[in-house]
């Protein structure tokens, strides 16, 4: 079993029917979390956490809602903190969504969530199946949709959420880091006090949250 790390660059009409709030600043990353198609209702449902500020989402939904859009049928917004919130959508199902995900949608292939936009046009996201599988599912991607193949593995990561990329050592470090307030601002402790708690040398704890924050700030991008 192996896993395929995608990047898809959209055409204009594959791209969400929505403003691009990436562009304008007031959203900076979006993980769709699970997402389901009632195709009786020609309606694509799903969930996501959102980065950004949920006042200015807020604000489209209820013009949205004003202007009657056809593609929209309901927004729900749920604060997390004062940065992220979870976003509740039905929208109307395009001739082009279907044409993004079929080929993804297939036996041999699990599409495995996170989908992560970083823009209204670049959406990035792991196929999990057989070799073969993985090498065709390629060939039925539409013409008009820009790919790129980030990373080629053996699938041995949890899932593709920030978290995923970390080993089970990595993630106890940012942790213990955290707790400790090691990334507060400003700062309330050190990498001594870090290395303590991981039972390690200062330069192992160091080499350990750097290799974790690297991980994180790559799979960001």
């Amino acid at each position: 079993m192996q896993s395929a790390d995608l990047t898809l660059r959209l055409p204009p009409e594959m791209q969400l029917p929505v403003p691009d709030l990436v562009e304008l600043g007031s959203v900076y990353r979006e993980e769709v979390l699970s997402w389901g198609v009632d195709e009786r209702r020609d309606q694509i449902r799903f969930l996501s956490i959102v980065a950004g500020e949920i006042d200015v989402v807020r604000e489209l939904a209820a013009d949205l809602e004003r202007a009657e859009s056809p593609d929209v049928y309901r927004y729900d917004l749920t604060p997390i903190d004062d940065d992220t919130f979870y976003l509740y959508a039905e929208l109307g199902l395009r001739a082009a969504d279907s044409m993004l995900f079929e080929p993804f949608d297939r036996p041999g292939l699990v599409l495995v969530p996170p989908v992560v936009y970083t823009g209204r046009d670049v959406v990035r996201f792991t196929v999990l199946g057989e070799g073969d599988a993985l090498a065709n599912v390629l060939d039925a991607v539409p013409d008009a949709v820009g790919v790129t193949v980030e990373r080629v593995s053996d699938h041995r990561r949890r899932t593709e959420t920030l978290t995923g990329r970390l080993t089970n050592r990595q993630f106890e470090a940012l942790s213990i880091a955290r707790e400790l307030g090691y990334y507060e601002v400003p700062r309330e402790s050190n990498l001594a006090a870090v290395a303590d708690r991981l039972e390690c040398s200062e330069s192992a704890a160091s080499r350990l949250l750097r290799t974790a924050e690297r991980a994180l700030v790559e799979s960001a991008f």
